[in-house]
């Protein structure tokens, strides 16, 4: 389903990304794992259209995405989940749900709707609460909520569990394994590496812009050495 080959992102003279290459299959879900300045959100947002890569190509269901504007690759069914939530937190629950879900027809915002309220309980009970109210776990849980309004072939998230909670970082992780087991494609980025591995399909370590390991998540999980050397602690 994505394809990201070869590519390489710049900030001016400064090269983010070197040349990497990594691929998400329809039904999966990927970690990517690395220490912080990896270029893990970089890649992210050059997959999502907010930065261009300078080299190599980035396809998505089938078609080559390199230079297409975000609002294009969200009607194509990619949606990002950023770091730090951004939710809108003076419109209420309801409200960010219902605006993420603007351009749907309204029998299927209805139903996306109705599919976030039985997915998201705790959500459900704030739904005409404002939105700055809500709890840092509470807010994560809108971000991906919003995002799944436009029914995306492809789920970005960038750092889901960041500022949480011990407790909030499970329902979180719960969160993550009912998605893939509603056979949801994904593509996470998380700092509790060694967890998050633990429960995807497949993983890539990323260190200075560079693809250092790839495999099966659990297997990724279990190379102490590869903490130790590239990851810098689970």
């Amino acid at each position: 389903m994505l394809a990201v080959d070869e590519v390489t992102t710049k900030y001016g003279a400064l090269t983010a990304l070197h040349a990497v290459s990594l691929h998400v299959n329809e039904g999966e879900l990927v970690a990517l794992v690395g220490p912080n300045g990896a270029g893990k959100t970089t890649l992210l947002s050059t997959v999502v259209g907010l930065l261009r890569p300078t080299g190599g190509t980035v396809r998505f269901d089938g078609r080559t995405i390199n230079g297409l504007d975000p609002a294009a690759l969200v009607a194509a069914g990619l949606a990002l989940v950023p770091e730090r939530r951004r939710i809108f937190k003076d419109l209420s629950v309801a409200e960010n749900l219902r605006l993420a879900g603007v351009t749907a027809k309204a029998p299927d915002r209805k139903q996306r709707m109705e599919q976030m309220a039985e997915l998201f309980p705790a959500l459900h009970e704030k739904w005409d609460l404002s939105a700055g109210f809500l709890s840092g776990g509470q807010a994560q849980q809108l971000a991906v909520a919003r995002a799944l309004m436009c029914d995306p072939k492809l789920l970005l998230l960038d750092e889901p569990c960041l500022g949480l909670a011990p407790t909030m970082v499970d329902v979180i992780f719960d969160l993550l394994q009912r998605l893939r087991s509603q056979g949801r494609t994904v593509l996470v980025v998380e700092q509790q590496a060694q967890r998050v591995l633990g429960i995807a399909d497949r993983g890539y370590v990323l260190r200075t812009g560079t693809v250092v390991a790839e495999g099966a998540g659990p297997e990724l999980a279990s190379r102490a050495d590869l903490f130790e050397t590239y990851v810098g602690g689970s």
